[in-house]
């Protein structure tokens, strides 16, 4: 179980970068935040925009918080997630992690996968 927060986003980021490979680009990238977003021209709202927030990692006072747009944009994608993984869940999209072990990390994993399969079936990432 990691306790430490440079630890937890250290461990996080690492499995979010995998996505720069699958279309998207990391924004910011420093010690204590990292986001990725498609730059993809989208709609939302019925707004064109180029470009989308997936999601991002970074270290607060209290917590590492983890920002996952997709449950943004389809709100009942919560419902697959499991329990333990929402009882992190904060406000509408942000996740607030003090502790990590291998099975929240794996929940954290299956959400991005869900995520990513959200955004391509929008066409939002390749």
């Amino acid at each position: 179980m990691k306790t430490d927060f440079v630890e937890i986003f250290q461990t996080i980021r690492a499995t979010m970068q995998q996505y720069e490979a699958l279309g998207f680009n990391d924004r910011v990238n420093s010690e204590t935040a990292y986001e990725l977003w498609t730059e993809k021209e989208v709609q939302v709202d019925g707004k064109k925009r180029l470009g989308w927030f997936f999601g991002s990692v970074v270290i607060a006072k209290g917590y590492v918080g983890f920002y996952f747009m997709p449950i943004y944009v389809e709100p009942e994608m919560k419902t697959t997630f499991d329990p333990k993984l929402l009882k992190h869940l904060k406000g509408k999209s942000c996740f607030h992690i003090k502790k990590l072990d291998f099975e929240l990390l794996s929940m954290i994993e299956s959400a991005l996968a869900e995520g990513f399969k959200l955004y391509k079936e929008k066409g939002w990432v390749d």
